[in-house]
């Protein structure tokens, strides 16, 4: 009878036992659906961005720095499929690939060929970015107030508010990294909790279970293929994404119980490396399609007219694709002209050199002396808390072992540490080369913001800490937009008077 009674017992038990533990089940379980609280929150945050991007668009109604190029070629690919002279009815020489133009171009193909229309796209695209970064910071940080900051102060970025306003590549390359970077975190998500329903079916973590496609993996990779269809600068976010992929892979392994972590990911890994590069490549080439449908291109038809040959070989169109590139990469290699608002990387967190987009001192203002400037400048108390935000992430990646903050990290000094190593050749710089570093700098600095706020779980809700945390976060965020405000009359081109445009210039001759 006694054994009855035990073996009854042991049945029940095993009937009502969790095959994965506690821990592990909160190591893989996502952060599940977006509530209510936070779609509202997102549209607002948006919402306040695309309002202040879309008022007054169209001024000035000429072209604004590089527009005069852009604008122009976007055009030009709507009326022949490639970048054209109209000077001589020839194709022209360009050095950066055709999907910013084209998303350019499809702005102007709905609106005609004005400022609103050539500026349209631009709007869209930045603020799409935002939208997407509040999605990303939620999941990550699983916090709505964390994501709504995140999305608020890209809103109110000076930098990202003048290129979304403008019909440059920059905010078009930020954008498809952003998009990658967002699929990054669904496919972490996703395979986690691929990982987490084979372990509740009492799959046996040492197998290498079949996981099945990872389509999110395979929409980043697309991704990135465009943003280097915009510039080849998205080529280090590609490197930088495929090493996340495989350690997020490694992790997954190491917290599903896995005993042999890292050398059961590595050729998985290395597989998917070589698949994700092959999708970038594919895509990339995708984004070329005018050229490869027009007889027109510049070096269309390289390989035949300089062999003598009647007509292309059926493999000429890549090799001649390939020669462009050549030329193109000897040009951005060599390209080391003087320019007055160049500056280098170092310069580009502090502020060192902001570039004046549109200058305009005719008035009226209301005085004898007038200014309307729109100066590309990030909001001064945003980008001077990054070098700060930044060290103390890094302290916290390392007392914490915290992946979120090394991939936040990472992707931060992507966009802005390749770029020292063309220093030494004295290659011509811009500040706004930064910009597709500045959604990960803000997630720096949304991370810090967080842990002086302190984490939920942890404390009660009327705790001190987290009273005084919240008070530092929400004094912080009304300064930033306090600082926008006073700095949007630069930002938008307003006519003010020249002594309210010189009290704007903080650092003198450096912002002048």
């Amino acid at each position: 009878m006694t054994s009855g009674v035990l073996t009854e017992t042991s049945k029940a038990e095993t009937a009502g036992t969790d095959p994965v533990p506690d821990i592990v089940r909160r190591r893989l379980a996502g952060p599940g659906r977006f509530t209510p609280n936070f779609w509202l929150t997102a549209i607002l945050v948006t919402g306040i961005g695309l309002v202040l991007r879309l008022v007054n668009l169209s001024h000035p109604k000429e072209t604004i720095f590089d527009e005069v190029y852009y604008a122009n070629e976007a055009w030009d690919l709507l009326q022949h499929g490639v970048e054209w002279n109209p000077e001589d009815n020839t194709p022209q020489y360009v050095v950066h690939p055709p999907l910013g133009k084209w998303m350019i171009a499809l702005g102007e193909q709905l609106f005609g060929y004005n400022s609103f229309g050539w500026r349209i796209m631009a709007v869209i695209a930045g603020m799409t970015a935002v939208l997407l970064i509040t999605m990303a910071a939620w999941r990550l940080f699983r916090s709505t107030i964390l994501a709504g900051a995140a999305g608020l102060l890209m809103s109110l970025d000076g930098m990202h508010f003048v290129l979304s306003r403008a019909a440059l590549l920059d905010i078009f390359l930020m954008f498809w990294i952003v998009v990658a970077f967002y699929f990054l975190v669904l496919d972490r998500e996703q395979r986690r909790t691929r990982w987490l329903h084979l372990l509740e079916t009492g799959a046996d973590p040492n197998r290498r279970p079949k996981l099945g496609v990872p389509y999110y993996r395979l929409a980043c990779a697309v991704a990135l293929g465009l943003a280097c269809g915009v510039k080849w600068s998205g080529l280090w976010y590609v490197i930088l994404f495929a090493i996340a992929a495989l350690v997020f892979d490694i992790s997954t392994r190491r917290s599903a119980g896995a005993r042999h972590w890292i050398t059961d990911s590595i050729p998985q890994g290395i597989g998917w490396s070589a698949a994700i590069a092959g999708i970038v490549l594919v895509t990339y080439l995708g984004t070329w399609w005018g050229w490869f449908a027009s007889d027109d291109g510049y070096f269309r038809h390289w390989y035949a007219a300089t062999n003598g040959l009647p007509h292309d070989r059926l493999i000429d169109p890549l090799v001649n694709l390939w020669h462009y590139h050549q030329e193109a990469y000897k040009f951005h290699t060599g390209l080391s002209t003087k320019h007055q608002y160049q500056s280098w990387p170092w310069q580009w967190l502090l502020l060192g050199r902001p570039v004046a987009f549109h200058w305009n001192n005719a008035g009226p203002c209301g005085a004898s002396s007038c200014a309307s400037e729109i100066l590309l400048l990030g909001t001064p108390l945003l980008w001077w808390s990054f070098l700060p935000a930044l060290i103390a992430l890094g302290w916290l990646a390392v007392a914490r072992r915290d992946g979120r903050a090394w991939l936040i990290m990472a992707c931060a000094l992507a966009g802005i540490l390749p770029w020292f190593q063309n220093m030494p050749e004295h290659r011509t710089m811009f500040y706004f080369y930064a910009l597709p570093a500045e959604p990960f700098l803000v997630l720096a600095v949304v991370y810090v913001l967080g842990a002086i706020i302190g984490p939920a779980r942890h404390l009660r809700p009327d705790s001190d800490q987290r009273l005084v945390g919240s008070i530092i976060a929400g004094a912080y965020i009304l300064l930033v937009a306090a600082c926008f405000a006073y700095f949007y009359p630069i930002y938008s081109g307003m006519n003010i008077t020249y002594a309210e445009w010189f009290s704007r210039m903080w650092l003198g001759s450096r912002w002048v």
